[in-house]
């Protein structure tokens, strides 16, 4: 259901609790011993992914970060000068969490493969609301989750790989059920031939249940429809926000911006619980702003009435 989503071949995925765990298995199959130990990506990637690949660098990788120019988000053209021959892997956001820019991350795959390097790709932020097929991406490896556009919960994240890189996916971060025969319980270790592979301990069967409904209604609406009407929502949002006064840390150009808008002003951090009281779903993140985030379920009217309650609370009512 999932690999649907984004056009992955059947037994290309694998189910995990979070992207954390599964950058660090990825990493794990890389061997950083040798000249080619770079991994290079972007300051403007999440947390997580960055913590697991500083944590690398006791294993021997070389960490080359591209930053951004305005916060906002990062030149293509600097992150693909950034990859040579001794890189190993880029792990880059599809949607940057900090401000939805969106990468035009097909050039950063070209370059990557063009030196003999990997990249993974982090769809997050932009599954079920960006259209993404992985097959004609052509990337190595995608991590995701559920708990954002695709309407699911938390502990529902997912590895791809792609299928000619299957055999040779030996992570040392593994577990009894990656097994080619879990239920025998050998003690010699043998891979499972497909995605399986990528498991590791007891996968979260329940989450995943609770989640279904979520992707199932994303498949239903149809993501090409719902990047269509995203785009003139975050536009409008967009306009009236910059009318109000207010800062807009994300994209001008729609084609460069996911399904979110962050809107910052003196006062937004303690803003976001008062919004949250008045019945408003958003959040607050520092150095981005409030992020408004349209679904295909919101109307115009709400677009307004969360720009108008912003500019309430700014003025002190």
């Amino acid at each position: 259901l999932i690999g649907s989503v984004i056009n992955a071949k059947p037994g290309t995925m694998m189910l995990h609790l979070n992207v954390a765990s599964l950058t660090a298995q990825v990493l794990s199959s890389i061997d950083f011993s040798g000249p080619r130990n770079r991994i290079v990506y972007d300051d403007m990637q999440f947390t997580s992914p960055h913590y697991v690949c500083q944590a690398w660098t006791r294993y021997g990788a070389e960490l080359e970060i591209v930053k951004s120019d305005d916060g906002i988000g990062v030149d293509v053209q600097k992150i693909v000068d950034a990859i040579d021959e001794r890189t190993a892997i880029v792990p880059i956001s599809h949607v940057y969490f900090r401000s939805a820019y969106l990468q035009d991350v097909k050039p950063i795959i070209e370059k990557a493969h063009k030196v003999g390097a990997k990249v993974l790709l982090d769809v997050y932020q932009s599954i079920g609301c960006v259209p993404i097929d992985v097959q004609a991406l052509n990337v190595d490896y995608v991590v995701g989750g559920s708990v954002k556009w695709v309407c699911g919960g938390p502990n529902v994240c997912y590895l791809y790989i792609r299928p000619d890189l299957m055999k040779d996916y030996n992570p040392a971060l593994t577990g009894w059920i990656s097994h080619a025969r879990p239920f025998r319980f050998e003690m010699d270790f043998e891979p499972h031939e497909n995605a399986w592979r990528a498991a590791t301990g007891t996968p979260p069967v329940v989450a995943l249940y609770s989640a279904r409904p979520g992707y199932e209604i994303i498949k239903q609406v149809g993501v090409e429809n719902i990047r269509e009407k995203s785009k003139r929502m975050t536009a409008l949002l967009f306009e009236k926000a910059s009318e109000a006064g207010f800062k807009v840390n994300s994209p001008t150009d729609p084609d460069r911006r996911g399904g979110t808008v962050c809107i910052d002003f003196e006062g937004a951090s303690k803003a976001e619980n008062k919004l949250v009281e008045r019945g408003f779903v958003i959040d607050y993140r520092p150095g981005g702003g409030i992020r408004v985030s349209p679904h295909f379920y919101n109307t115009i009217e709400e677009i307004t009435a969360i720009v108008e309650e912003m500019k309430s609370i700014r003025d002190g009512n």
